[in-house]
């Protein structure tokens, strides 16, 4: 504490300048660009074709984005990763994304007898546009896709109850 107090003091009489990894007591901050920064939830590929959404859900039962933002015909590269510890078979998570007009209760109800697929309703594939697999804490999966017509349509984890917290709306412009 005396030596980053000393350092501050010669700092601020001198100007600032000067190299303060030789300095007793104090270590250089590292350049912000040898610090790892956390990758976007959502990033749009420089040409503007491609979309890749990073979503993550967690063992409290939460996505982290309740809305992305897409244009109509980009490409989307979504992937899910389970950022808990639990197991899938008790707070397993998945990304199904509902075409319009889909009552979101009664998929999620029809959803709870279709464990063997991955609580995706086999009768009802014709409502989906894209899924994913079921996965548990610390596994990922992905889907990729082409955005629908302008719109708000529905995304929501199938897993049994998990639609009513997790949830959100992919909005096509």
């Amino acid at each position: 504490m005396i030596g980053l107090f000393a350092l501050l003091f010669t700092f601020s009489s001198c100007g600032g300048g000067g190299d303060t990894s030789s300095s007793e007591g104090a270590t250089a901050e590292k350049p912000k660009s040898m610090i790892a920064e956390p990758e976007a939830p959502i990033e749009v590929s420089a040409d503007g074709s491609t979309v890749t959404a990073r979503l993550t859900g967690d063992d409290m039962m939460k996505y982290n984005l309740n809305k992305i933002e897409v244009k109509a015909g980009q490409k989307i590269n979504l992937t899910l990763t389970h950022t808990g510890k639990m197991k899938k078979e008790v707070m397993g998570h998945n990304f199904v994304l509902l075409k319009p007009g889909v009552d979101v209760d009664a998929f999620a109800t029809e959803a709870t007898k279709h464990k063997d697929s991955d609580y995706i309703p086999t009768n009802m594939e014709g409502d989906i546009i894209a899924h994913t697999s079921l996965v548990g804490g610390g596994e990922s999966t992905s889907v990729s896709f082409d955005a629908p017509a302008p719109g708000t349509y529905k995304y929501i984890c199938s897993f049994p109850a998990h639609h009513i917290t997790m949830n959100g709306e992919l909005i096509v412009n």
